[in-house]
């Protein structure tokens, strides 16, 4: 073989040899590119969603809903499946669009009675003495009945009792004792209310005598309301 031939073959290789480098390159390139382009579903936020709603009942509404997203653009976190959330509730709001990703939630435990309220509910600690209150009996979940016994007139001596409202939830119970303004140490619940509820239960705990009642947890049901005054006392029969 002559110096030139040799030459030759060996520039010839030296092009086969990068010829093959460029076609790995391209081929692990287009492997790359196929891979960031290939879709997964994940959840995002079909409009704004306000915080404090159960991860349980968000993948259940028309809320959030799947979307494929390139897994390239997929944002660390994201939920592609309902058990991910199911025991968490949202710590702060989504928006329509957004990807729903873990860093947005955190245990019910942790965000305590605000996890519990949405919309037109509202959490109002009730402080009375321990009989008012059922202290020793009710327990979170509890369902009670706000009894009420009010005065007709200024000098008090005219009066009218009657369930004033039904069927509110106990989300939290004090483990120890409150100093009431009047009345020294006072047992606390927190009741879950609506809004204008609130306002029936404050003029009630402020004029009037009070009581809980606790609901029955299996088939609950109401009687006709019925107001009772002295003379519905003395002359109704006994029900």
């Amino acid at each position: 073989m002559t110096y030139r031939t040799r030459n030759i073959a060996v520039a010839v290789g030296l092009a086969l040899v990068a010829m093959m480098l460029t076609l790995v390159y391209i081929t692990n390139y287009k492997r790359s590119v196929e891979s960031g382009v290939a879709s997964v579903k994940v959840y995002v936020a079909a409009r704004d969603v306000p915080a404090g709603v159960p991860g349980s009942e968000l993948v259940k509404s028309d809320d959030v809903k799947l979307a494929d997203v390139p897994r390239n653009n997929v944002v660390p976190g994201a939920i592609s499946e309902p058990e991910q959330i199911g025991n968490l509730v949202l710590s702060g709001p989504l928006y329509a669009g957004e990807q729903v990703t873990m860093r947005r939630f955190t245990e019910v435990a942790a965000d305590g009675v605000r996890s519990q309220l949405k919309g037109t509910m509202r959490a109002i600690q009730v402080a009375g003495d321990e009989h008012q209150v059922l202290a020793g009996t009710l327990a979170p979940g509890d369902r009670v009945d706000v009894v009420a016994n009010i005065k007709l007139d200024n000098g008090g001596n005219a009066r009218a009792a009657r369930i004033v409202l039904r069927d509110l939830e106990v989300l939290s119970i004090a483990s120890g004792s409150v100093t009431g303004a009047t009345t020294g140490e006072e047992k606390a619940v927190i009741l879950a209310v609506s809004d204008t509820q609130t306002q029936r239960l404050f003029f009630v705990m402020r004029n009037a005598d009070w009581t809980l009642q606790l609901r029955p947890v299996i088939d609950p049901s109401d009687s006709p309301e019925r107001l009772e005054t002295t003379a519905t006392v003395l002359t109704r029969g006994i029900q």
